[in-house]
């Protein structure tokens, strides 16, 4: 397997070693910009307990809410694949855009004009600052892997996303993927 560098628009795959995480343990990260200031993703697999209406209540839509990472809990962020629909918003890669005008978000579901398969919704976000991603990867915490997805990305099935890579992966990581999450169940 050739190791790739981190960029925009990459996946992060947790290394099965990081157990005991709690943020980054089985995650699947997109890692929205990369330089040489660090870099910022968004956690896709790990879904909250509430929906989008949860935090606005005047939101006509249920849209799952994900933890993006642990920074900036409080804050809500978005993915999309509709940058024609939503102003302002910054290509990651392939399709897949970052932000954009809220209010334009709201009107849209509102109006019933976006879906869950247009769009992610995350609270918080994953953040490292300069060279951190590079010795975590160093240290053997994430695996990179090109999204191959492209902007299906957004209807993976969160529950088995990461199982999913590590099959992708092949040889010593299939054996992970059936592997319980909590290995003292094993």
């Amino acid at each position: 397997m050739i190791a790739l560098k981190p960029t925009k628009g990459h996946l992060l795959v947790a290394e099965p070693s990081i157990i005991g995480d709690v943020s980054f343990n089985r995650s699947v990260v997109l890692l929205a910009d990369h330089s040489d200031n660090g870099s910022v993703g968004f956690i896709l697999n790990k879904i909250l307990d509430f929906t989008l209406k949860d935090l606005i209540p005047d939101v006509k839509g249920n849209f799952k809410v994900y933890n993006g990472g642990p920074v900036e809990q409080d804050n809500l962020y978005f993915i999309h694949k509709i940058p024609d629909l939503i102003p302002d918003s910054i290509e990651i890669a392939n399709g897949i855009y970052w932000g954009g005008n809220f209010e334009a978000v709201m009107e849209l579901i509102s109006k019933n004009l976006i879906t869950d398969k247009q769009i992610k919704f995350f609270l918080g976000y994953s953040g490292w600052d300069a060279n951190q991603l590079e010795e975590e990867l160093s240290s053997h915490s994430w695996i990179i892997t090109v999204n191959d997805d492209q902007t299906e990305l957004l209807e993976k099935p969160y529950n088995s996303f990461w199982k999913d890579k590590m099959l992708e992966l092949g040889g010593e990581y299939m054996l992970w993927s059936n592997s319980p999450e909590n290995p003292t169940y094993n």
